[in-house]
């Protein structure tokens, strides 16, 4: 076979496979989940969660403390009369968090005592807990700031004076890499990852039998080059959904831009395809495919470092997870995306995702040669010597 024959059956696979994709884009059930899974935000939304006020002390500072909660993004503040009810609907899931501004409120920061503010937050939802806790601090630290202010313009001090002691130094903002213990806090887009490579398992294995099962023989090379890069732009696109889109909408933190998300994801989809042509040659039954695919998702969910951190895990618990193109993604990607770590950071995981996709890719073909040959069903089921009683 000459190349212009091979790039010509590369290229008529490549539109083929892509066209039926897009006429029956079955693959869009993935942004169904997707929509589905999100639904649990649709009664109140990530941006106004609702949170119980109990103002005990009713002064100026309690009242101005209240206001400032209102106007964050995250809140919307319910006044409650009574911590009894409060607690109760913060049960029910009602309430994501109830505030209690104390007696003496005001007294107390004007004599510069120290002051408690009780919060009851829902721990079991990490997203709006932690969002809730950031405005509840922001607003505090600005309800202390104008009664500060006030005191020292109060005691003689110019505005610049009481700036200048009120915040000696002005701070800047900058994104820095820290990732903690580990990422196993990174739970959302760990699911997404987990979403991406299942689904274009699946879409690789089939195509692998589908073309293993041609009525013209088994096809060549180019031939199955061809069907399984017809995949690669549709989950480019539906990366560009889960890891961009999606993270916005539910307001998540996001750094990377589309561009580093797209080179961060690519490398991935190789690697999840030479574990598909692996599967395959394993396997060989779309029954069996299936069954085994549905079995070790959740598995491998938790073992990719995502619920759980890779360091507490036993040693050849780490082994197999490394074995994983969804481990070294999740890293990357997290990193990158919400932890702000820079790009050039990634090479080692992107590297890994490379060498992932040869190693699968070369043990399928492999495999696949020794079974179709015959010989790997020659070594399996080789005779046993007889034995003389």
């Amino acid at each position: 076979m000459t190349t212009r024959e091979g790039l010509s059956i590369y290229w008529h696979t490549f539109t083929h496979s892509l066209h039926g994709m897009l006429e029956k884009p079955m693959w869009m059930m993935l942004l169904i989940s997707l929509c589905l899974m999100s639904t649990v935000y649709a009664n109140r939304t990530v941006w106004d969660l609702p949170v119980a006020v109990i103002d005990q002390d009713h002064s100026s500072a309690s009242r101005l403390l209240t206001r400032d909660l209102d106007a964050t993004s995250k809140i919307k503040t319910v006044s409650y009369d009574s911590i009894p009810e409060a607690r109760r609907d913060l049960g029910e899931r009602k309430l994501f968090a109830v505030v209690i501004m104390p007696i003496d409120l005001e007294k107390k920061i004007l004599a510069g005592e120290d002051i408690v503010i009780p919060v009851y937050g829902d721990a079991t939802n990490r997203l709006a807990n932690g969002q809730i806790q950031q405005d509840v601090v922001a607003a505090y630290q600005s309800l202390l700031s104008q009664y500060n202010t006030q005191l020292l313009l109060a005691s003689g001090f110019s505005n610049r004076q009481a700036n200048v002691l009120l915040t000696p130094i002005v701070g800047q903002t900058l994104d820095l890499f820290n990732p903690g213990i580990s990422f196993a806090a990174i739970v959302f887009p760990g699911l997404l990852v987990m979403l991406l490579q299942h689904s274009l398992l699946i879409a690789s294995v089939r195509v692998n039998i589908t073309l293993k099962s041609a009525p013209d023989g088994k096809p060549a090379i180019p031939a199955f080059l061809g069907g399984l890069s017809a995949l690669i732009p549709i989950w480019l696109f539906l990366s560009i959904v889960l890891f961009v889109l999606w993270p916005w909408v539910l307001g998540y933190r996001q750094t990377a831009s589309i561009a580093e998300i797209i080179l961060l994801t690519f490398p991935f989809l190789l690697a999840v395809l030479g574990l598909g042509k692996f599967v395959t040659e394993c396997l060989r039954t779309v029954e069996m495919i299936y069954l085994t695919l549905s079995f070790i998702t959740m598995p491998v969910f938790y073992i990719s470092g995502t619920l759980w951190p890779l360091q507490a895990q036993p040693g050849w618990v780490r082994v197999v997870s490394s074995m994983l193109p969804s481990t070294w993604a999740t890293k990357a990607i997290a990193g990158v995306n919400q932890m702000g770590l820079p790009f050039h950071e990634v090479g080692g995981d992107i590297l890994m995702l490379l060498l992932l996709c040869a190693f699968y890719t070369l043990l399928g073909i492999g495999l696949g040669f020794l079974r179709d040959s015959g010989r790997l069903r020659t070594l399996l089921h080789r005779k046993k010597p007889l034995r003389n009683d």
